[in-house]
């Protein structure tokens, strides 16, 4: 600096500096946890870390320079050790509430970096100026844990604004149900029964699985999920899954999916496959006191009555089978309209004119009969 004439030492000598005043210096020396200040009165000024910024630890020589100008907000004219104590903070604070007036007064949607999880909600800062989110207003759904939101930028606009209580208060919630009411009316308009789309597993339960198809949920129902048979929900898929799905159903706002493709069926072609007198290979499926479904393949299950385990008497097939013991045996009975098979391993045991003469005795049983029992009986 110039050297200073005597009439302006003189009036320096007289300079006096107040609380709340702000004031134009330059940076003369920088600490990672300090800069000091020459503001032009007898004691430099000093801005501490926690005065500069809301961030913590941050280095302060990585975001100020030796000869830069700063304005500041006196807030100690002494602090004991003869320097004016500073706040950048507070001054870009007082700006910033002036930038959040005014998008609170034009409904801005504003962004802003996550600076802090609270058990209440999310903390946001912008221009020093600190916005609380409640955990009510951060989603459309209920939340429990916020952490996975720390250092992340989000979109919000404020709804409550009062910097006198230092209650600023934004609203992210109204965004995402905004734009999720845009979407579903999109989707709405443009999809129809039989269209084949890709989604998103959002929720898993024990009845099925609902799938996001950007724009609306819709419900892929156990039953429908493939043409086999599905025990748990659970255990074919998880949060976050791609599927493809066809639209079944649609009945207002809500859609039921599909993931039996036609195409996919097990039943086509069934009549050639599955002819009388075939002799298969299968799983056992299920079993009752009546006799046991055996999987011939995923969605058709064929029944082995009790009576056509083995020329042998069988007081009930558990005695003898187990459930996912492979079975060979031959197709005795076909119906493909009721989608109907009925199987016998004694069929293949016995000589040819046993055969017919059990193929009478098979013919006295009620297939259908038996094997609704065994359906009631297993729900």
């Amino acid at each position: 600096m110039s050297e200073m004439s005597f009439e302006q030492m003189l009036e320096e000598s007289f300079k006096t500096i107040r609380n709340g005043e702000v004031v134009e210096g330059t940076v003369i020396n920088v600490k990672p946890d300090e800069i000091a200040v020459d503001i032009g009165y007898k004691s430099d000024g000093i801005i501490h870390r926690s005065e500069y910024t809301n961030e913590a630890n941050v280095d302060l020589t990585t975001m100020v320079s030796v000869g830069d100008k700063i304005d500041a907000m006196i807030i100690k004219v002494n602090d004991g050790e003869g320097q004016v104590v500073l706040s950048y903070k507070r001054l870009a604070a007082e700006k910033g509430n002036k930038r959040l007036e005014e998008a609170f007064e034009n409904q801005e949607v504003l962004t802003a970096k996550v600076s802090q999880v609270l058990n209440g909600g999310l903390s946001v800062v912008i221009d020093e100026a600190k916005i609380f989110i409640p955990a009510s207003l951060v989603s459309d759904s209920y939340e429990k844990d916020l952490n996975k939101y720390n250092g992340q930028e989000i979109s919000f606009v404020i709804t409550e604004f009062n910097p006198r209580r230092r209650r600023i208060i934004g609203d992210r919630k109204q965004l995402l149900v905004a734009e999720k009411a845009k979407l579903s009316e999109e989707l709405f308009a443009k999809i129809s029964v039989g269209d084949v789309m890709e989604g998103t597993v959002k929720n898993v339960t024990d009845f099925g699985a609902f799938i996001d198809l950007g724009g609306a949920d819709g419900l892929l129902h156990i039953s429908e999920m493939s043409w086999g048979r599905v025990e748990n929900p659970k255990k074919v898929f998880k949060v976050g899954d791609t599927v493809k799905v066809f639209i079944k159903e649609i009945n207002d706002k809500k859609i039921a999916l599909s993931m039996k493709f036609e195409d996919e069926n097990p039943w086509k072609d069934s009549a050639s496959r599955f002819a009388v007198g075939t002799v298969v290979t299968g799983k056992v499926a299920r079993m009752t006191d009546f006799g046991a479904f055996v999987e011939l393949a995923p969605g058709v299950d064929a029944l082995l009555h009790v009576s056509q385990i083995s020329k042998d008497h069988v007081e009930k097939p558990s005695d003898v089978l187990a459930v996912g013991q492979e079975v060979e045996a031959k197709i005795v009975e076909f119906r493909e309209d009721d989608k109907k098979i009925s199987l016998s391993i004694k069929a293949l045991e016995e000589p040819e004119e046993e055969k017919k003469e059990d193929d009478a005795e098979f013919a006295d049983v009620d297939i259908e009969a038996v094997a609704n029992e065994m359906e009631e009986t297993e729900e």
